[in-house]
Order: structure tokens, then C-alpha cells, then sequence
């Protein structure tokens, strides 16, 4: 008994000391180490993920720009409020009539991410009334940069995407092919552009023959709304769909595709925006039967209030406001309650490892499931390192408004995490 005593006290007294194994001079020095940092920005936080106590900690309490280290708020958020995600609600009122309307989910026909099952729904012959949802989005969120707006991966938000919202240009660069279909007549040569454009306020896409290669598909925004949404389905589909104005209290079902894991990998692994501003629409139609923002994000920090270190600045759904702001020791905390919610088999089921998939395939990190975050001048790197002896620790390391290229940026972030690796293992 007095040996196994013995032992425990000696386990806390040696956790105790590594917990607090690195002062704050020392860290400043190790900081100092990595030139591409001296021009930078730095605030960052390493700590267990069964403690509250930093291993190691620099202007942890220092607001930052996340980027898309955005998404695992709105990743937490989204597991929080569903245990499935709803991809469509729907009544059907006689053999050949099915009245539906949106949840906010992404997947309809998507061109990375398709959900078979969603689709497969939608062959049924039927006469389909589409009841739009009660909606404050605007397309592009507060903060994102004017010029967003031509690319794929600022496609507009709205109540029910399909296509992503997007479309694709492909075939012959002398005679290309633009999909779906009903954009080919507003394709139109212009050899003043790069490759492709749309016009700012309007579907005409300007192609430059001298831009494109065979093998190219190119993926850009369409603006949206309810009567083209419908028209795209109807085109789609081959069956007769109508914009239905009158509001209805039916008694709605809802369609489970059960498609989290492709939806989710597309949130961390390829970091796809216009997922992660579908999920907060969605998570704000399932909590008050309408898609409001700022609404459901301040709920969702209310509700969050009893654990979070700092306060959130947080305004969109995946991050390319420059509006959002937040802490390392935030963002440890929220990796924490990830953790709670799926458990590190879920972390590496949806993360991307590191040195393999996604964002963090250039990181020559070992073990490390992680986030991005990537605007210019800044980028970020959140997540979990499991040690080879199995301990599991959480970090945040954040480097805004510096002008090297990213790449040295990712490569001062890996040195500085491979040192802290080295001393703890």
C-alpha cells in the first residue's frame, strides 16, 4: 500500500514539474531561435489534455486572427447540436406531390462531396413544391474581401446550396463547356481575362482560350437565389419543381443521409468554406426553425460561457472574415471539448494527420491531427499531438501580419513544435 502510495505521489510530483517544465524566458528564447518569427506576430499554448495548466505558453491570452482555425468552433458547434445531420425536411401530401424545404445542408449535387443518397431522394416521380426557409444570409459574410466573390472557395451562402453554388468549366479551351448547363449561354470569350471570370453583379463568365488547359476544370461562384435554385433542380432532376410563397405548417419529416464523416472531412481535411458556413445555417434552422448568424453564434458563446478562456470575436462559419478574433487558450479549450464530444479515435477519424492529408500534409510533424488557418500575412496551426507513449496534448500556434512566405512560416511553426516534442518525450 505505502509503495503504490509512493508511486502516485511521485507521478504527480514529476506531471507537476513537466506541466510547468518551460518558463517564460525560455520559451522567449526558443522563440527567438526561429528568425522567421522576429517580424511577426506569435502567440501559441501547449498543454495536456487532461490539464489546465500550460506545458508552455507565449501571449496565449492575445487576440488573433484565426482564419479557418474558425472551423473548429464551428466543427464543435455542429457535433454538439447533432447526433445526424438532417439533409432535408419534406411532406408528402398525396402519392405524386412532396412539399420540401432546406435544413441548410451543403451536399445537394455537390461537385466534391456529392450526397448519393440526397439525390437518389429527389428521383422519385413526383411533383415537387419547394418552401423556401426563413433566412437573414447575406451571400458573402461581414469582413470577407470584395474580390471574394470569383472563387470557388467564397461561393455564396444561401438556405439550400446545390452545386456548392458553383459551376464548372471544362472540355476544349477553344470551345469549353460550362456546367450545369443553363450557364453555357452566358459563357463569353474575352481574351482581356486570365482564364475565367464571372462578372461581379452578374452569371456572365468570360473565358480566355489562351488561360485554359485541356485537363482544367475550374469551379466559380454563381450568385443564387430561390427561383434559380428551383430552376436548377427542375434541370436536374427532369420533373416538375415549383417556388411555393405561401407559408405552410405542415408537419415536416426529415431526410438522414447519414453522410457526417464525408461532410465533416470536407470541414478539416480540405478546410471547404462553404461547408462550414452550411453548418451554422443549419445548426440556427434546427435550433429556431430560421438561418440567422449572428443569432445562433451568440447563443452557441452563451452556451459556451462556463469554459471559455476569452471571449470570441466570431462572425462567420469557416473564417475568411478578417472580422473573427481569438485566443490559444481559447482555441485549447475548444480543442478540449472536441476531444469530450468524439474522443481521439473521432480526432483521427476527421482530422487530417499530418505529413499525409489535407492542409497539414506539408507539416513534417509526427502524430499531429490538426487545423489550419491560412489569410494573408497570417496562419495557424490547432490540434492534437499524440505522444509515442500515448499522452495526448493540445496546442495553438498562431503568427499574424508577417510578410515571409507561408511556407517559411509553416516551417518555423513545425521547428518549434518538434523542439517541444523532443523534450517531452
Amino acid at each position: 500500500m505505502m509503495r503504490n502510495l509512493y508511486s502516485l505521489l511521485l507521478f504527480l510530483i514529476v506531471f507537476s514539474l513537466s506541466a510547468q517544465r518551460f518558463s517564460k524566458r525560455k520559451v522567449e528564447k526558443l522563440l527567438k531561435e526561429i528568425p522567421v518569427f522576429q517580424k511577426a506576430h506569435v502567440a501559441f499554448r501547449l498543454e495536456p489534455l487532461n490539464s489546465d495548466k500550460p506545458i508552455a505558453a507565449y501571449q496565449d491570452n492575445h487576440y488573433m486572427t484565426p482564419a479557418s482555425n474558425t472551423k473548429l468552433l464551428t466543427f464543435l458547434a455542429a457535433i454538439q447540436q447533432f447526433d445526424s445531420l438532417p439533409a432535408l425536411a419534406y411532406f408528402q401530401e398525396n402519392d405524386s406531390l412532396v412539399h420540401f424545404k432546406s435544413t441548410g445542408y451543403p451536399l445537394l449535387f455537390h461537385p466534391f462531396y456529392p450526397d448519393d443518397s440526397l439525390a437518389s431522394f429527389f428521383e422519385q416521380q413526383k411533383v415537387w413544391k419547394y418552401h423556401p426557409s426563413k433566412s437573414t444570409i447575406a451571400a458573402q459574410g461581414p469582413g470577407w474581401s470584395w474580390d471574394d466573390y470569383a472563387y470557388y472557395y467564397a461561393a455564396e451562402r444561401s438556405p439550400f446550396p446545390i452545386y456548392g453554388n458553383t459551376t464548372q468549366l471544362f472540355g476544349s479551351p477553344k470551345k469549353p463547356k460550362l456546367f450545369p448547363k443553363y450557364f453555357q449561354k452566358e459563357l463569353i470569350l474575352d481574351t482581356l481575362v486570365p482564364d475565367v471570370r464571372r462578372k461581379k453583379n452578374q452569371n456572365k463568365y468570360q473565358y480566355n482560350p489562351a488561360g485554359l488547359s485541356l485537363n482544367d476544370t475550374l469551379y466559380r461562384p454563381f450568385i443564387t437565389d430561390d427561383l434559380l435554385f428551383v430552376h436548377l433542380l427542375k434541370e436536374a432532376i427532369n420533373q416538375p419543381v415549383t417556388l411555393e410563397t405561401k407559408e405552410e405548417n405542415f408537419p415536416w419529416e426529415k431526410v438522414y443521409t447519414h453522410q457526417e464523416t464525408l461532410l465533416y472531412r470536407g470541414l478539416l481535411q480540405d478546410s471547404d468554406n462553404g461547408i462550414a458556413e452550411a453548418l451554422l445555417a443549419m445548426i440556427s434552422e434546427n435550433r429556431y426553425g430560421e438561418m440567422n448568424i449572428p443569432k445562433v453564434v451568440d447563443n452557441i458563446q452563451s452556451d459556451w460561457m462556463p469554459w471559455l478562456a476569452d471571449p470570441i470575436e466570431w462572425v462567420d462559419g469557416s473564417g475568411i472574415s478578417r472580422y473573427n478574433m481569438i485566443t490559444p487558450r481559447t482555441l485549447t479549450a475548444i480543442l478540449k471539448q472536441i476531444e469530450k464530444q468524439i474522443g481521439i479515435q473521432g480526432i483521427k477519424n476527421y482530422f487530417p494527420e499530418s505529413g499525409l492529408l489535407g492542409t497539414v500534409k506539408k507539416y513534417p510533424l509526427e502524430n499531429v491531427f490538426a487545423k489550419t488557418g491560412t489569410l494573408r500575412h497570417n496562419h495557424n496551426l490547432s490540434g492534437y499531438w499524440i505522444s509515442p507513449e500515448g499522452s495526448v496534448y493540445v496546442f495553438s500556434v498562431m503568427v499574424n501580419h508577417f510578410t515571409a512566405p507561408t511556407e517559411e512560416v509553416r516551417k518555423g511553426i513545425s521547428e518549434l513544435l518538434q523542439r517541444f516534442q523532443r523534450k517531452l518525450k
